[in-house]
Order: structure tokens, then sequence, then C-alpha cells
């Protein structure tokens, strides 16, 4: 697999306000992700980046927008709603507490986050999915279990040494993202670079501009740059998506809600999904990818 040649959408050479430059930040982002189901107190995530609470509190606030507190909340409620979504035989408690609530707590902070309770967003969770986020006049709908599970197999994929930039916000400025990136690493790419996008939300459940998303370049493990990490591969239900950009979130919301429901896997919530590319044609907007999502 080669280099995806990609056609720019616009003009590099800009600094998107979205992007978390801190190394120590997006770290700490990483801890509180691999961590999400545990009982994380600040002093804990401060401690994890050698930084005094009040520090760290404030630098945390001035990259992200939010607090720390705020947002080991949000994603602990974020990431209940999505296997609420995708865990539909599982009890409503079970899937709460995996996340430190009691019942009642469960209920109360996830009714004040999404103005419902959760066996409503689980009834409703089918419907509000098919509502585009980026496209807003798209009519679609999911595929049939079949045609879907004709586009994947399984695979064992490696791990992937990358330089990456992290990012908050909607995924329609992602065009945007790729061009001024891959200006910026011009002179890592060579035949052998792959492009990655890994993602960490589920644009129908977290809320618009809150979704947390890499852009990735594949390099090697001597790559001087501070900005490096390792997509963690191994065993994975592989989509291969052909076809527009805008057809991009319903192939993933077939996957989630036809497909995950019909078989064994089990997601495996330590890693983050991510997508191979493997031709992108801007004029068009005609793409190839593999849909990476990592089970057990």
């Amino acid at each position: 697999m080669g280099m995806v040649y990609w056609m720019y959408c616009g003009k590099g050479g800009f600094e998107p306000l979205d992007m978390i430059t801190n190394e120590v930040i997006n770290q700490a982002i990483d801890y509180i992700l691999q961590h999400i189901e545990e009982e994380l107190t600040l002093g804990e995530v401060a401690g994890h980046c050698h930084f005094s609470k009040f520090y760290f509190s404030r630098l945390f606030k001035e990259q992200t927008g939010e607090s720390v507190y705020g947002f080991i909340k949000r994603v602990k409620l974020e990431q209940s709603a999505f296997r609420l979504k995708t865990e539909q035989k599982r009890r409503i408690t079970e899937i709460g507490a995996d996340y430190g609530y009691s019942s009642s707590n469960y209920s109360s902070a996830f009714r004040q986050h999404y103005r419902m309770a959760p066996v409503d967003f689980r009834r409703q969770s089918y419907s509000s999915s098919m509502a585009h986020p980026f496209f807003h006049h798209e009519n679609w709908k999911v595929e049939s279990f079949e045609a879907c599970d004709s586009k994947i197999s399984l695979k064992y994929i490696p791990d992937y040494f990358v330089i990456y930039e992290r990012r908050f916000g909607s995924y329609e400025n992602l065009c945007r993202d790729w061009d001024g990136f891959i200006e910026k690493y011009r002179e890592f790419i060579t035949e052998e670079t792959l492009l990655f996008e890994r993602t960490y939300d589920d644009p129908a459940v977290t809320s618009y501009g809150h979704c947390l998303y890499d852009i990735c370049m594949s390099v090697q493990e001597n790559c001087p740059l501070k900005n490096t990490a390792k997509i963690q591969g191994g065993k994975c239900i592989v989509y291969h998506f052909k076809g527009h950009a805008k057809h991009i979130y319903a192939a993933y919301q077939t996957i989630f809600l036809v497909w995950l429901p019909r078989v064994s896997y089990e997601l495996d919530a330590a890693k983050s999904l991510f997508d191979i590319y493997h031709e992108v044609d801007s004029e068009t907007k005609y793409m190839e990818m593999d849909i990476c999502v990592p089970v057990k």
C-alpha cells in the first residue's frame, strides 16, 4: 500500500484554532481515555503529567475549553450513551455502573447532559442517529445486515507509528485539516506513507463541536518530532468503504446499529477506532478507505 494522493481542498499555512497543540495535554487526554471507567481525580491526572493541580487545570482549560472534571464527566456519559446504543441487550444500570455511577446518580447525570432518561435515549438511539450531523439535508438509510456484512472482514492490523495532530470540533472541517497537515509534514512523505484518522466519538452521540479526532501520517520510529504516537492495531473488524465522503457517516451507523448487534464480537474499549485512507479525490469527494474497529 503506497502513499495515497490527497488532492488539496484549499490553501495551507494556517494553525487551526481547534487543534490541541500541547503534548502534555494530549498525554493527559490519552490517560483519561484509557482509564475512563475508573474513578479519576484531578490530582491523579495532574500527577501523571508531573504538574501541580493548579497549573495543570489552567493549561487543560486553555487547550480544550473544558475543566478536567467537566471533560471526564462528559466523556463518561457520552461513552455510556454509545454503549446504550450499541449494547441494547445489556441492562442500563450495568452500563452506568461501568462508569462508576449508582442507578439513581446515573439517571440524574444522564438527564442533565442529554435532557432525557437513559431508557428514552436508548429507545430513540436508532431514529436520532438518522439525522446526518454534517450533510444536514442528506437523506440516507442504513444498509441491511447482509450488505454490510459483505463489506466486512476480520483482520489483524499491525501497530503503526505516526505523526499526529489532535482536534476538537466538527468533522466538517476535516478537508481543511488535512490540507494544512500534509503541507506542514510534506518532508516526511514517502511512497510507503499511509494516512489515518483516529476517532474517539460517535457524532450521533457526542455534541456538535466536541468530537475528538486525530489526523495521522505513518513515519519511521526515529522521527524527531514530539507529536508522534502509536496507533494500536490487533484484532479488528474492517469495513471496506468505497464511495462519496457524505456516506461515511452512514457506514459507521450501519456498523453500530445493524451489524454489531447481530454478531458476537465485543468492542475493545481500550482502543480507538481508526480509518486507513487508500484513495481520496477532493473534486469528486470519492474515497476508498478501511474503517477499522478493534474488537476482543
